[in-house]
């Protein structure tokens, strides 16, 4: 890795602290460029905009959740690697809380900035399905899980609504009495029991 390299590299570092600890709305190129260390200029010269240092900590963000959390090779039987492909999701919310929250924010600046240009994004997040659609096709060889009619459907179907559930739950306060009297965890894991027992042979 060349030094231009390491240097982009460690500017996405210092962008993606700063975004998990305020927002992505409130942080700036300058508050980058000063937490960095560096001059506004070679910021832009790096990355053009702020979309594109935003898109690089998604890419970033991604990569580190999939190394450190979905670790389906551990299961032995389909059913068993798909569980562990739905429990990451708690296991995320659990330990980082905050990568659901940007998730929620970049979701908001995608439409507010009508940004268009995301195949990078969609074959990044794909790695996602390519998890689960191996897992599933073993679970079907080893009689682990049952067949799904319309596999692709329930795949969107599942993860966005865990998605969505923790980037809900990951709102740093409170908005209804019922958000303060149920435990955030449980919620996801009553959803995820489902979606399991759905499979499950």
């Amino acid at each position: 890795m060349g030094l231009k390299d390491l240097k982009i590299k460690f500017v996405v570092d210092v962008a993606t602290k700063l975004f998990l600890q305020d927002s992505i709305n409130t942080v700036t190129i300058k508050d980058i460029a000063v937490e960095a260390d560096l001059g506004e200029a070679t910021i832009y010269r790096y990355f053009s905009n702020k979309e594109n240092i935003i898109l690089a900590c998604v890419f970033k963000l991604m990569d580190d959740i999939a190394a450190n959390y979905f670790k389906l090779s551990q299961g032995k039987t389909g059913f068993d690697k798909l569980s562990i492909f739905y429990n990451s999701f708690l296991d995320v919310f659990k330990n980082d809380p905050d990568f659901f929250f940007f998730l929620k924010e970049f979701d908001a600046f995608l439409y507010a900035n009508k940004v268009k240009n995301l195949k990078a994004f969609e074959r990044d997040i794909n790695q996602y399905k390519i998890y689960f659609t191996n897992a599933y096709d073993l679970g079907l060889q080893d009689g682990s899980i049952k067949e799904v009619k319309n596999i692709d459907v329930f795949y969107f179907a599942t993860t966005h609504s865990i998605l969505e559930l923790c980037k809900k739950l990951s709102l740093k306060r409170a908005l209804l009495t019922q958000d303060k009297t149920i435990k955030k965890t449980l919620e996801i894991q009553c959803l995820i029991n489902l979606i399991l027992q759905s499979l499950k042979a």
